[in-house]
Formats: C-alpha cells, sequence, structure tokens
C-alpha cells in the first residue's frame, strides 16, 4: 500500500513551480493575462507552419513530383496524421516527466528542418519525412500551449481558453494558406511559398524560451479540487487512462469519436479540394482563398463559439456543428458547376461548423478529466482526433483512386453527420467536478 500523503502530487508540483518562479500562482484568465497571450502568440505561429502546406503540396505532389495516384498524393498527410497523434499520445505521458515548457521547446527544435525540406526536397519521399517531423512539432507544441492556457484559466473558463488558442492556431493556418496561394500565383509551387515557416519557426521557438512553466497552476487546481488527488498518470497510467478515455467513459468516448471524424473530413479535404477544383478549372490563387477561408473561420469562429460553450454546454455545440460540416461537404457537390461559388460555400459551412465543435470537444474532454490526469485524457482525445487526418488521406486515397473525388466527399459527408448524431447519444454536459 502507498504511504504517498493525499497532497504529496500538488505540493511536488508546487515546489517544482517555486524553482521556475517566485510569483504566487493564482487561477484566472485576467490575472493570468500576459501569459496566456504570449502563449496565443505561440499558437499562432504553431498553426502558421502547418499551414504552409494547405495549397501548395498536394498540387506540388501531382504537378512538381508527378504523382499519379492519389492515394501517393496524400501519403504526407498520412504520415502528418499518424506522427501527430502518437505525439499527442506521448505529450500526455511526458509531462509527468518534464515540464511543459520544455516539451514546447523541444517541439520547435525538430520543427527547424520543416520549412527548408519543403522548399527544396529533392523527392517526394523527403515531403513526407518532414511531415514526420511537422508531426512531432505540431503534437508537441499544440499540445502544450492548449495545456499551459487550461492551467492558467483554471476550471469556470475552459470553454473560452481553448477557443482562444484553437483561434490563433487556425486563423493563422487559414492566413497563411492564403497568402501561400498567392505566392504560389506569382513564383510556383516552391520554394517562395514555403519560407515563409523560417518566420514562424524562429519566432516560435523565441517565444517559447520566454513562456513561464504551468506546473503552479496545476497544483493550485489540485489543492482545490475536491477529494484526494491521485498519483500522477504514470507508466500504466497511461493506458488507464486511454481505456477510460477511448472507451469506458461514455462522453470521453463520444468526444474521441467525433475528434477524429472532424479532422478525417479535415485530413480528406486538405488533399481532396485542391485536386477537385483544379478539375473545374479554378487556379492557385482561387485555391487558396478556398483553403485559407476555412480555417480563418475555424479559427476565428472559437473565440465566440469557446464562450458560448461555457454559457449553453458542449454538448449543443458539439452535434450541431458536426451536421452543418456535413451540409458544408454536401453543398461542395451539388455547387459544383459553379465551382468558386461551390468552394466558398463549402469553406464558409466547414468553417464554421469545426469552429463550433473544436473548442466544445476539448472543453468537455477536460470537464470529465480529473485535473491530475487531464495531461493524459487531452492526450488521448487529441490521439483519436489526428489519427482522423491519417484515415481521412487513407480513405480519400482509396476511394479516389477506385470510384474518384466526388464520391470520395459524398462519404465524407456521410460519415460527419452519423458522428454528430452519435454524438448527441454519447456525450453528457454534466462535468466530472
Amino acid at each position: 500500500m502507498s504511504t504517498t500523503p493525499p497532497g504529496a502530487p500538488a505540493r511536488e508540483l508546487a515546489g517544482e513551480a517555486t524553482r521556475e518562479t517566485d510569483r504566487p500562482a493564482r487561477l484566472g484568465l485576467r490575472e493570468n493575462w500576459l501569459q496566456f497571450t504570449l502563449l496565443v502568440v505561440v499558437t499562432a505561429t504553431v498553426g502558421g507552419l502547418v499551414g504552409l502546406e494547405r495549397t501548395t503540396v498536394p498540387l506540388a505532389g501531382s504537378e512538381v513530383f508527378h504523382l499519379t495516384s492519389d492515394l501517393a498524393v496524400f501519403s504526407f498527410i498520412i504520415a502528418f496524421g499518424v506522427t501527430k497523434a502518437l505525439t499527442n499520445l506521448a505529450a500526455g505521458a511526458l509531462t509527468a516527466r518534464f515540464r511543459r515548457k520544455q516539451l514546447l521547446v523541444a517541439g520547435w527544435l525538430l520543427g527547424i528542418p520543416v520549412p527548408f525540406a519543403l522548399a527544396w526536397a529533392p523527392s517526394w519521399g523527403w515531403i513526407v519525412a518532414a511531415n514526420v517531423l511537422l508531426g512531432i512539432n505540431q503534437g508537441l507544441t499544440w499540445s502544450m500551449t492548449v495545456n499551459m492556457k487550461i492551467d492558467l484559466v483554471g476550471p469556470a473558463r475552459r470553454g473560452l481558453a481553448t477557443g482562444l488558442n484553437e483561434a490563433a492556431g487556425y486563423a493563422s493556418l487559414g492566413a497563411t494558406a492564403l497568402v501561400t496561394g498567392y505566392l504560389a500565383t506569382s513564383y510556383g509551387l516552391r520554394p517562395a511559398p514555403e519560407l515563409i515557416g523560417v518566420v514562424f519557426v524562429v519566432a516560435g521557438l523565441a517565444l517559447s524560451l520566454a513562456v513561464r512553466d504551468t506546473a503552479a497552476h496545476v497544483a493550485l487546481e489540485l489543492a482545490r479540487h475536491p477529494g484526494a488527488a491521485p498519483a500522477p498518470a504514470t507508466g500504466p497510467g497511461l493506458w488507464q487512462t486511454f481505456a477510460h478515455t477511448s472507451w469506458r467513459d461514455r462522453s470521453l468516448r463520444g468526444a474521441s469519436q467525433a475528434g477524429l471524424v472532424n479532422n478525417l473530413n479535415d485530413g480528406l479535404t486538405w488533399g481532396v479540394f485542391p485536386l477537385l477544383f483544379t478539375d473545374h478549372g479554378l487556379g492557385l490563387a482561387a485555391i487558396g482563398l478556398i483553403k485559407g477561408l476555412y480555417p480563418l473561420l475555424w479559427g476565428l469562429g472559437q473565440i465566440p463559439t469557446g464562450h458560448l460553450a461555457d454559457r449553453i454546454g458542449r454538448k449543443p455545440l458539439i452535434v450541431t456543428g458536426m451536421l452543418v460540416q456535413a451540409a458544408g461537404l454536401g453543398l461542395a457537390l451539388v455547387l459544383l458547376d459553379r465551382p468558386l461559388l461551390a468552394g466558398i460555400v463549402s469553406a464558409v459551412l466547414l468553417g464554421l461548423g469545426t469552429a463550433m465543435v473544436y473548442p466544445a470537444l476539448i472543453a468537455a474532454v477536460s470537464d470529465h478529466a480529473h485535473p491530475s490526469r487531464r495531461a493524459n485524457a487531452l492526450g488521448t482525445y487529441r490521439f483519436w482526433r489526428d489519427i482522423g487526418y491519417a484515415a481521412g488521406a487513407l480513405l480519400a486515397g482509396v476511394l479516389a483512386d477506385a470510384l474518384g473525388l466526388n464520391a470520395t466527399v459524398v462519404a465524407a459527408a456521410v460519415l460527419t453527420a452519423a458522428s454528430g448524431l452519435l454524438a448527441a447519444r454519447l456525450i453528457s454536459d454534466k462535468a466530472a467536478h
């Protein structure tokens, strides 16, 4: 039987935090606005780095590297999705051994080669390898920024905190996709569009070095949490949390499957839309507009939807958002005779639907996870969510090669609607604490 006192984890975390800074920890957005704002800017650089790929890389696969299989073109998304998903899962366990700030900085160091590889890769294999590094970078940096923001604000403002976090990342992603489309029109698919990433890497690393760790804030929340705090999840605890989040808890299971399908349709459209709209006569600037508008609305829309999730609950936004996304996918085909209109309408609905879903899902997982297990629970949820990128790209490649791009979009619409209905059945808005 363990002899560790119930309050020991909180005291250990507090001791670590004291070595980081002598300032007393306080929970709340207003109390931590400076650190929170700094983390918002860091998240913007994280999103900008992955935004480099949204417009140009699928077209580079077919036009620069002359790949003839859609599955081969989408292989870079599969590599990114699998790596990011596994890193998300590992990130939760790594927080038991390393501070969040250390993992954040490590993620940026691993991302340094990415823009250079995308700009000058001599073969498609280099692009795939760059996306392995990008997946690790995104898994560590995005996981740590969202965890640190949740640590700072406490339980009352999680929806707003996650909304601001995701808004910064995806608005930057969308703006970068838009800019790379225009750069590609003027200067070609490579290297000019990809070299914007150097700015994101330098800025993200420099700002991350200035961020303070949030161990003291976790300790403070643990001390206030009703009941004894269990030991932090290490070793087998990760797999216990994985099983609890993935299957045993109905609400967490519902959130995990919704996150997976949400990113499945994003991964699918990431690869399919540039090829689909190019086939229907749109140029790079128009495709950049479509690929930029979707994450811009997705990002900026999360500020009001994150706040709304704190007021009306998580479930209404999750269910409605999935159904809106399904409608956006369907209308992309219904209006395809007017491809620019089809792309814009689809991008608007996909962006708004995802803006409803994203912060509400992260907040729902945080609601149902004990603070000492939250990092692992969020890591598990983000594992399932981001494995959706790989699943979407794989599904898109197989269906597009066999049945065509249109059938691939139909499949995504059906799966997204079904996931929304399943979320309505499984997710409860009753928080765990």
